[in-house]
């Protein structure tokens, strides 16, 4: 029996399941044994397999990597030729973009990597179509733009956000609160801080047990799902923010547009008539986080044309040294900082100290 039909056959049997507190706990053992055989199709066993294609996985290149998901015929190519004036191949059959292509855009200073990737059918997350590479090209980015056509949005959408977590991608979403740590000894350590509607703790045994884990601590400090501890157990999941692109705005009408603006991470687009980018890319940069460090040699001015970019979550002196270049750090001595991050203008500051969007730095070496 091939994994395709054993996933479909727990699948069925879930569907057949009626919810209630009775059936939780099997559902919750239908719902691991689902995620493991997920994660045995994408990670196929067996040494080296065979290529995964050319032309797939690009280098990352830039502060940033942005993926275009969608289906065939969306508009995703004529997004990416548009804003980064990249030519990938535009025709009015579907399947014409067959590789990943990348582009570059340059705003506000950050170089931001934009992947042009082929349609995803729907199975894609079996194996169906270049759906594998696809998605696992999805995985490495730091935003997707999920492209629709506005004639037919929803139903899309659906099927997109469902292939992508069958893959452990969590769009605009974080992780969730809970603790997991394996022992050696000692049974199955269950705490909760706060009332549960799901899990309880034969349900949390019964799901570790399918992981053939027996000894772990678990904290749950919200309420938290069965969903969410498989993820936690697995390991393996990414969280991405997402924006839902809705592409060919300019066959609809003006009110059906006002109640496209009002759902949230939306934003409606032509991409052949170029409407609307400037929204698009201001959002873009909102869900990226990105903080811009501005250089300042010393007794020159500050070098506003070409910041250093750094990830939201990472944003200390030291991360700024590591990423101009790794044997920095070794002869830093001090920095002087002007800007929000600091109360004097300029203020000496150690490498701990967590920069702020748009703040000048000078370093000074030992």
């Amino acid at each position: 029996m091939s994994i395709l039909a054993k996933i479909a056959e727990i699948e069925n049997e879930m569907a057949r399941t009626q919810r209630n507190k009775a059936t939780a706990h099997h559902l919750g053992l239908l719902k691991a044994r689902l995620a493991k055989l997920r994660r045995e199709l994408i990670t196929p066993k067996g040494g080296s397999g065979g290529g995964t294609g050319e032309g797939f996985d690009v280098a990352k290149t830039g502060d940033a990597r942005i993926g275009f998901v969608g289906f065939p015929s969306v508009g995703k190519s004529t997004l990416l030729s548009n804003l980064a004036g990249v030519y990938s191949e535009v025709a009015a059959y579907e399947f014409t973009t067959l590789t990943t292509v990348p582009g570059v855009i340059r705003y506000k200073g950050a170089k931001i990597q934009l992947l042009d990737l082929p349609g995803i059918i729907e199975g894609a997350k079996d194996g169906k179509g270049r759906g594998r590479q696809v998605i696992a090209v999805a995985r490495t980015c730091n935003l997707i733009l999920i492209v629709l056509d506005v004639l037919k949005p929803l139903g899309h959408k659906k099927l997109i956000e469902h292939e992508l977590e069958g893959f452990g991608i969590r769009l605009n979403k974080q992780p969730p609160n809970i603790g997991f740590k394996k022992k050696d000894k000692g049974g199955i350590n269950f705490t909760a801080t706060c009332a549960q509607s799901e899990l309880d703790a034969d349900t949390v045994k019964s799901i570790l047990a399918e992981y053939k884990i027996h000894n772990a601590d678990i904290t749950l400090r919200s309420d938290s799902t069965a969903d969410d501890l498989i993820d936690v157990v697995e390991g393996n999941r990414v969280y991405i923010p997402c924006i839902y692109v809705l592409n060919k705005i300019d066959q609809i009408s003006i009110e059906e547009l006002d109640i496209i603006y009002k759902v949230p991470h939306c934003v409606p687009i032509s991409a052949h008539h170029r409407w609307n980018f400037d929204d698009l890319l201001e959002k873009m940069w909102d869900y990226l986080k990105l903080v811009r460090i501005y250089t300042k040699p010393k007794g020159q001015l500050p070098d506003y044309t070409s910041p250093v970019v750094l990830p939201d979550e990472r944003t200390s002196v030291e991360d700024f040294c590591l990423k101009i270049h790794k044997n920095l750090i070794k002869e830093f001595k001090y920095a002087l900082v002007w800007g929000s991050s600091v109360k004097h203008n300029p203020q000496k500051v150690g490498k701990d100290h967590v920069l702020e969007d748009e703040d000048v730095i000078q370093l000074v070496k030992k």
